[in-house]
């Protein structure tokens, strides 16, 4: 068998990285913040903290608050045609209106 190649975080030079003008110390709001079940919620990560952070491929994508787990959140989304459930830490969601 041959060896599987990079890690999660593989390929994500641009998608995971900031601008220069936002980078600094991490919001505390946005660490901080509440989410009710049913919120939709947008994947938008925060590159300043690695732990929680969903894969690549969900970058971007909107979901579904399903449930809280300790400090973060269960997201349903839909990939494709099938639902899956995310589990992310709240500095890496953002709500939507």
């Amino acid at each position: 068998m041959p060896k599987r190649i990079g890690s999660s975080r593989r390929k994500t030079r641009s998608k995971f990285s900031k601008n220069v003008r936002s980078r600094g110390k991490v919001s505390l709001t946005r660490y901080l913040q509440v989410f009710k079940m049913g919120d939709k919620v947008a994947l938008v990560a925060e590159p300043a903290y690695q732990r929680a952070i969903y894969f690549q491929r969900f970058h971007g994508k909107i979901g579904e608050i399903r449930a809280k787990r300790g400090n973060c959140y269960e997201v349903m989304i839909k990939d494709g045609k099938k639902e899956k459930t995310i589990i992310t830490h709240p500095i890496h969601l953002k709500k939507i209106n």
